[in-house]
């Protein structure tokens, strides 16, 4: 049986023939694995979400960033947070299995296959994602891991304060904002048009994303572009849709922490 045809029965299982649009540098063998999936409702889990912060990789202060994610997490009160700091490994299947989310500030690096396949069916199963800013730089010339994200660095303008528009939609990540301006590296990128974008930026007149969500099997995927640096990530914004986001991610209440 040819690749195509392998492609298309394995689409055809899932229900999802018709999103299988080519999109460049999205593998379709990839893209069949995060269908949406309709699993039977379950209960809203209690108690603090159990969290991997998993930070590190050259380039950004990845140590500095962490302090600060974990921190504001941990305050808000919501979030058991366990740090994994240039260590890969905490993707493997034995050591990701007691987390709900996963929160992932890294560049470049490369993912073993054992770390790849921990990560990627441990979110499959249902739990929850969150990548930010290089998070869409990392394991470059991975096609699985650009899938799972959906989408990836391609260039970003100076460091400047720009303006951001939320989109049209019903996600109780942008409740009740509009519009706000961030001081930041805006990340230029190119994206899977599936994706559910959330916010946009303009740059040279064109609208690229901010953030956006989709699914992974039945798992939920965040990725949110703003945090090059620790300044950065001191603003409320960014803490406000990083927060709301992980809660998301997770199948939790989407709220703001008092």
């Amino acid at each position: 049986m040819t690749t195509r045809r392998t492609i298309m029965v394995l689409a055809a299982s899932l229900g999802v023939v018709g999103l299988l649009t080519v999109v460049p540098d999205f593998p379709q063998a990839s893209l069949a694995a995060q269908a949406p999936a309709e699993p039977a409702a379950a209960p809203v889990p209690s108690g603090l979400v159990k969290t991997l912060l998993v930070t590190g990789g050259p380039i950004h202060d990845g140590k500095a960033i962490g302090d600060l994610v974990e921190e504001a997490m941990k305050k808000s009160g919501l979030f058991d947070v366990t740090r994994a700091h240039e260590d890969l490994d905490a993707f493997l299947a034995d050591r990701i299995a007691p987390f709900d989310l996963v929160v992932f500030y890294y560049t470049l690096g490369e993912l073993k296959e054992a770390q790849k396949r921990g990560l990627m069916n441990h979110i499959a199963a249902g739990r929850g994602y969150v990548t930010f800013h290089s998070g869409a730089d990392s394991f470059r010339g991975d096609p699985d891991y650009r899938a799972f994200v959906g989408g990836h660095f391609v260039t970003h303008p100076r460091y400047r304060q720009y303006h951001v528009s939320i989109t049209e939609n019903d996600s109780p990540i942008t409740k009740d904002i509009d519009e706000f301006m961030i001081t930041d590296e805006q990340y230029i990128l190119d994206y899977d048009p599936r994706v559910t974008v959330l916010a946009n930026a303009l740059f040279k007149g064109k609208t690229v994303p901010v953030m956006w969500t989709k699914p992974w099997g039945k798992g939920k995927v965040f990725y949110l572009a703003l945090g090059h640096d620790a300044k950065a990530c001191q603003q409320e914004m960014f803490k406000k849709l990083l927060i709301r986001g992980s809660l998301w991610a997770a199948g939790r209440p989407v709220i703001d922490p008092k």
